[in-house]
């Protein structure tokens, strides 16, 4: 028989006492249910094409950052405790991609903290809605134009070509004192277009003339013209800019082909094996300003085992972006802690002030000298190059600022 009550069926109904104890236990669960948010933290990163393993990499380790916190019970602050939920989403490596994935994460995600974002376009798209909503920016784009006062809720999480070119340039040209001339090749985007100037000023600084400075869009796939005209060229060194590892191997592969044998410099040089596996032996002896060999002898704890679980899980070892939203997050998580609010306008005042372990070591933000305003991560400058297809770190340096930092 159907719909009987208990009392029917034999079954005692909970007493007042009984009833009493239900409803607290009730409140109770509730109390704790409401005391656990979930706070979303938003990645805007090429997750296609030739950058791929930039965004795929990025994802990966923000979400060891946050699975890190989450089991450690989670962000407190204001009385509440937070779970982290990292959001992804493909950019494209282009401003349209960017503007649209910037919409999408803060309208109907609601997103208030971004821990990674890659390309100079795509992130002064997205910066256009963050700074006037309110919303935090980490981003690794590699121009100036994102930087300074007018700005205060975007931070740089890694190094750009301005604490990287000057240290990088003048270590490859003291192991190679007699080279003269040089060509860039950079990719026609606002990346490409901020870095070339400084990279043309910093190599004639060091005394190296550029024969040539060379544009090609971002999802070429043709590159033997390129490849022919800086072969005719014949420089002692060729300045890939920001072009990604895919790119820079299918270059190499060419210029392997028509004979050149040249210093190979990747000032935007992140993994080795994305550009081994289309270059080859072509590859070997190029000089990568943001990479860095995280199994190494000066590797952190932190670094070789987020390596180890990246190369399982992506198939990919992490490098100077990839790695940067894991020190993103372990800055935002410092950031909370110090103004015990999720509120961004507080987090955005605690951020230049905080101290933090990242994945390096300690850390903190500097960089006003430079910008106008704290803003820009201090991480030691690195310089690996590629032997027998594999990445060997040659120098580890910190900043001045860094050092200043750590000796207080």
């Amino acid at each position: 028989m159907h719909g009987r009550s208990h009392s029917q069926s034999g079954m005692r109904r909970p007493g007042p006492v009984r009833l009493l104890g239900l409803a607290a236990l009730s409140i109770l669960l509730a109390q704790g249910a409401a005391a656990q948010e979930t706070l979303k933290l938003g990645i805007s990163a090429p997750m296609s094409g030739a950058a791929a393993t930039w965004g795929l990499g990025m994802e990966w380790a923000a979400e060891q950052a946050a699975e890190r916190i989450n089991a450690e019970g989670g962000l407190s602050a204001g009385g509440e405790t937070y779970m982290l939920d990292i959001v992804a989403y493909d950019n494209k490596y282009s401003a349209t991609e960017g503007a649209r994935a910037a919409q999408t994460m803060l309208s109907r995600d609601g997103v208030k903290f971004v821990v990674g974002a890659i390309g100079t376009a795509p992130v002064r798209a997205m910066q256009a809605l963050t700074e006037r909503q309110g919303v935090i920016l980490f981003n690794t784009a590699w121009g100036k134009s994102v930087k300074g006062p007018d700005f205060p809720y975007t931070f740089t999480q890694m190094n750009t070509p301005f604490e990287i070119l000057e240290p990088f340039y003048t270590f490859v040209k003291e192991q190679h004192p007699d080279v003269k001339t040089a060509v860039l090749i950079s990719p026609n985007d606002a990346t490409g277009q901020e870095l070339e100037p400084l990279a043309i000023e910093t190599w004639k600084s060091l005394g190296v003339e550029m024969l040539a400075s060379d544009w090609y869009e971002r999802g070429t796939t043709e590159f033997q013209p390129i490849a022919t005209k800086i072969a005719s060229l014949d420089p002692d060194v060729v300045d890939f800019s920001a072009a990604p590892p895919g790119d820079v191997g299918a270059i190499l592969k060419e210029l392997d082909v028509l004979g050149w044998d040249g210093v190979k410099v990747m000032s935007a040089g992140t993994s080795v094996d994305a550009l081994t596996a289309v270059a080859g032996e072509a590859a070997e002896d190029a000089y990568l300003g943001a990479s860095a060999d995280f199994d190494g002898p000066t590797a952190t704890e932190v670094q070789r085992e987020l390596n180890a679980g990246a190369r399982e899980a992506i198939g990919e070892p992490l490098n100077g972006i990839t790695i940067s939203s894991y020190d993103a997050v372990m800055a935002l998580q410092a950031a909370i802690k110090a103004a015990d609010s999720v509120d961004p306008a507080k987090v955005k005042d605690a951020l230049p002030t905080v101290r933090f372990e990242s994945s390096y070591g300690p850390s903190g933000f500097g960089g006003e000298a430079l910008y106008g305003y704290p803003q820009q991560m201090l991480l030691p400058v690195i310089v690996t190059q590629v032997k027998d297809g594999k990445p060997v770190e040659l120098t580890r340096t910190n900043p001045a600022e860094l050092e200043a930092l750590l000796n207080k």
